[in-house]
């Protein structure tokens, strides 16, 4: 349960995917000047250095946020997250991705809160020395599943919950559902951002159909396929975001970039995307 280090994937493909609808969800939030929360529930070490032995044993940066951040072409939703991915590199060499709590905490305003969660024991250490004596956040070594509920509803009445386990176990599956389930019941105008990855076996396949049957107010689902498939059948194709109550502009502002996201992040021919809505 402890063994899985997002270290060995960071800045990947994936993580391009769902830091993107990450950054325009909080830039929605924020343009209202009411207060927001955001809740992390598997926070990882919230920033990762590329140059570590983790980062470097795939390499799986280079064809995600790699072949991005020296662009100069960049659609302008992109340009504003890979923006966040700059500044965390002064320099201008990319030494250093920042996970989900860095790049919240570069868009949160003085008024909003951040709850992190993370259970890994040298994780948790790394986020709570980098982020855990900024002001308005929390870091805590708690399940984040089960941390969820005692969260919502916040005193504010916005958040928004990003939930992005390891799937190394079935069983995360379907406590993705569960907690999902329970925290639209809790909140039900909470803005809930479920990221998945896309592998040849049923439970991922089945997760955004299962989701769907969760989200009365309306969901937003977003699919990125990259990479051919390995003869053994293994390996990660690409991945998606499920967002339950998405921010209404969100669907169009994915529209117009993921064709160019698609193409260029595709590491074969056959790269794809999927973008659907329903809208209560």
């Amino acid at each position: 349960m402890l063994a899985y280090r997002h270290a060995f994937h960071a800045g990947n493909h994936a993580d391009v995917l769902k830091h993107l609808v990450l950054t325009q969800v909080l830039r929605y939030l924020g343009e209202k000047d009411k207060p927001y929360w955001l809740i992390d529930t598997h926070a990882g070490a919230g920033g990762y250095a590329l140059h570590s032995r983790h980062a470097q044993q795939h390499a799986e940066y280079l064809d995600g946020i790699g072949r991005l951040v020296e662009r100069d072409d960049l659609p302008a939703p992109v340009d504003d997250y890979v923006d966040i991915v700059r500044q965390h590199n002064p320099s201008g060499v990319l030494k250093h991705y920042p996970g989900s709590p860095e790049l919240a905490l570069a868009l949160l305003r003085p008024q909003d809160r951040l709850r992190l969660y993370e259970l890994h024991p040298t994780d948790h250490r790394t986020l709570a020395r980098n982020l855990g004596g900024q002001p308005h956040v929390e870091v805590h070594a708690v399940d984040g599943f089960t941390a969820l509920k005692s969260q919502l509803p916040p005193p504010s009445r916005r958040a928004a919950v990003l939930m992005d386990p390891p799937y190394e176990l079935k069983a995360d599956y379907g406590k993705v559902v569960a907690a999902m389930r329970e925290a639209v019941q809790r909140f039900a105008q909470g803005v809930y951002m479920v990221w998945y990855p896309q592998l040849p076996r049923l439970e991922s396949q089945q997760l955004p159909q299962r989701l769907k049957g969760v989200a009365p107010r309306g969901w937003l689902h977003v699919r990125m396929t990259v990479a051919r498939p390995v003869e053994a059948g293994y390996g990660l194709l690409g991945s998606g975001m499920f967002v339950i109550n998405p921010p209404w502009v969100l669907h169009d502002t994915l529209a117009e970039v993921l064709p160019w996201l698609t193409e260029v992040l595709a590491q074969y021919d056959g790269a794809s995307y999927l973008l659907e809505q329903h809208a209560v």
